[in-house]
């Protein structure tokens, strides 16, 4: 027959395990830090260029019986979208808000604004000469469905229209444009005043 012990076996310390754990939760969590992009990307106004047009409407209407007239702004904003991701960006739609100030100083209402689209665009140059003057000297226009490479950067224009007055835009409290993209935020920017 055997001897009984009832001695217990030495426990090992765990500080060792625990300590080497840490470290590497540590690691890893630098890591991801400092690779994982705080932004999907960097957005930045290079130029903005703003085109007035006012329109009289004559009209040959007795009930009228008056020329009404039609003020309207084209904004022309140069961007640069710089892709902070490892993954391309797709660009979906560029849309812009306008919050004038009334001459009290008080805030009037807010105008919104969809870019104008590349079919729109022959049509608005035939109209608007002195805009198409304008856009070439500008970058190239920034189109939907555009796709940004990770890494990489595009520039370029997109137009914007607002039945609005040159005074308005200058006297604006605020202005802003959004980009909305597939499958990201979407990125919004202000346009700076002059």
């Amino acid at each position: 027959m055997a001897d009984l012990t009832f001695s217990q076996p030495v426990r090992r310390n765990l500080a060792a395990p625990i300590l080497i754990a840490v470290v590497v939760l540590a690691v890893a969590a630098a890591l991801i830090l400092t690779f994982t992009p705080h932004s999907t990307a960097k957005v930045t106004v290079q130029k903005t260029t703003v085109y007035a047009s006012h329109i009289v409407l004559k009209s040959d209407s007795l009930v009228i019986g008056r020329d009404t007239a039609q003020d309207d702004i084209y904004v022309l904003v140069t961007l640069d979208i710089a892709n902070n991701l490892r993954l391309p960006l797709f660009l979906k739609d560029f849309t812009a808000t306008l919050t004038p100030t009334n001459p009290d100083g008080s805030e009037a209402e807010t105008l919104t604004s969809s870019a104008v689209e590349k079919p729109d665009v022959p049509n608005l140059y035939t109209s608007f000469p002195t805009l198409q003057t304008m856009a070439a000297e500008a970058a190239p226009l920034l189109l939907r469905e555009t796709q940004i490479d990770p890494g990489k950067s595009v520039s370029g224009t997109v137009i914007l229209h607002f039945p609005a007055t040159q005074a308005t835009w200058d006297k604006r409290k605020s202005a802003t444009v959004s980009i909305d993209l597939y499958h990201q935020q979407p990125l919004t920017i202000e346009i700076p005043k002059p």
